[in-house]
């Protein structure tokens, strides 16, 4: 029997197709309802930026504030020393304190795009679990918390299942992570008396050992909800687009790049990440969703809109639309197209178009740039590039130079 939620939230999230479980529907829905329910999700520093694979995340905490509750994003200081092992085939390089302090401060830029950090009842937490973690004693955590952990029921879960039987090494290191992301929710709830834990499905082990142990340790009702682990209706994973990572600060991502990828969208993706990633109203994004033939370009287009605002902001919505109108209406070049800008040592006695490719984002090596040349989806200047040996002087940089690989990615070469 279908569940009707009476919180605005959990509405919210059976409408517009962020739910994938949930530990306890009526418990959480319930306690939506009376009060005001701090939740968290936390985010290990592994890179500079999180990618878009992370926005259906920030979405769910961006609705759970406007929907009157209190989000706590809680960056991984302390467990990224250690590497989520979750549906992984190899363990995470470790990285140094220094590299993850320098990754949380390029993380905590995006957040302030779609959370509002304030003193107000529902204003947003930004933690980090290294004020706790990093000064655990080890003996007395082994026997305060590791006594409460089952391994045979450790070992049952799908995400170290999945590894141990592919008979691939699992560290007594990353063994430890689920431990350490359970004692996180435990001291939330005991410090910001948070009661909700939300992730990705991949997650959802780690969050139903917090909720266990927070239940051991403190006896306090607490509850986990995951949100489907994304692939494109092509099957690739969320957050990959030909040239790589889709990420979301803008100096590892232009905000044009960041629109042409949500403009690039399956016909068969368009409905469903209007619910996801936008605000327009379930009715219009089914709306749109449906559209058949050169319409659904119009909604594609909203969509990139849409979700580009959110984080960029509308002036960069608008500039990002007007170039590709520009570049693909016109045959122009637009202001706003990712540019490579090469100095006149560089260029030296001439650069091959093969580097220039490469350099520029629209191949990962030679050979590909190669391949794209002799299967004729490379153009210069909107003419048919034919000659993988061309090389590129100078004067040839008088004026910027635009490469193309297919119809939809360009890039800008000019001399600096």
């Amino acid at each position: 029997m279908p569940y009707h939620p009476k919180s605005e939230f959990m509405n919210v999230m059976m409408t517009r197709g962020f739910l994938a479980d949930c530990t306890d529907y009526q418990g959480l829905d319930e306690a939506l309802s009376k009060a005001v329910v701090p939740a968290y999700i936390g985010f290990d520093a592994t890179a500079k930026s999180l990618h878009v694979g992370s926005l259906i995340q920030i979405m769910m905490m961006r609705w759970l504030q406007k929907t009157g509750h209190k989000p706590i994003t809680l960056m991984g200081g302390g467990t990224t020393k250690v590497g989520d092992p979750s549906f992984r085939a190899d363990e995470r390089p470790l990285l140094g304190p220094d590299q993850i302090d320098d990754n949380i401060a390029g993380i905590k830029q995006v957040f302030a795009a779609y959370l509002s950090y304030d003193d107000t009842p529902t204003g947003a937490l930004m933690l980090n679990n290294a004020e706790w973690l990093d000064d655990l004693k080890y003996l007395d955590f082994l026997r305060d918390i590791g006594r409460h952990f089952s391994i045979n029921r450790m070992l049952s879960f799908e995400s170290v299942k999945s590894r141990l039987d592919r008979e691939q090494s699992l560290s007594f290191l990353e063994f430890n992570y689920m431990i350490l992301q359970a004692y996180d929710f435990l001291e939330l709830n005991r410090r910001y008396g948070c009661l909700l834990q939300m992730g990705g499905s991949d997650q959802w082990g780690n969050i139903v050992n917090g909720i266990d142990l927070t239940r051991r340790v403190l006896d306090h009702e607490i509850y986990g909800l995951t949100s489907p682990l994304l692939t494109t209706s092509d099957g690739k994973k969320m957050g990959k687009s030909q040239s790589g990572a889709v990420w979301l600060n803008a100096d590892m991502c232009s905000p044009y790049e960041f629109w042409q990828f949500w403009r690039n969208t399956t016909d068969a993706d368009t409905g469903r990440f209007l619910k996801l990633y936008t605000e327009l109203p379930v009715e219009e994004c089914d709306r749109l969703g449906a559209l058949e033939g050169s319409e659904i370009n119009a909604a594609k287009i909203i969509l990139a809109n849409e979700v580009t605002t959110l984080l960029h902001g509308a002036h960069a919505a608008q500039a990002a639309e007007a170039t590709a109108r520009e570049v693909f209406e016109k045959g122009g070049v637009g202001d706003d197209l990712p540019t490579l800008t090469l100095s006149a040592d560089e260029v030296g006695d001439g650069i091959s178009i093969v580097q220039l490719i490469v350099k520029s984002g629209l191949a990962k090596s030679g050979k590909e740039a190669k391949r794209l040349i002799a299967e004729n989806g490379a153009r210069i200047n909107d003419a048919p590039l034919t000659e993988a040996g061309m090389m590129i002087d100078a004067d040839a940089l008088s004026a910027p130079i635009k490469l193309s690989a297919g119809k939809k990615r360009h890039a800008l070469v000019q001399l600096g």
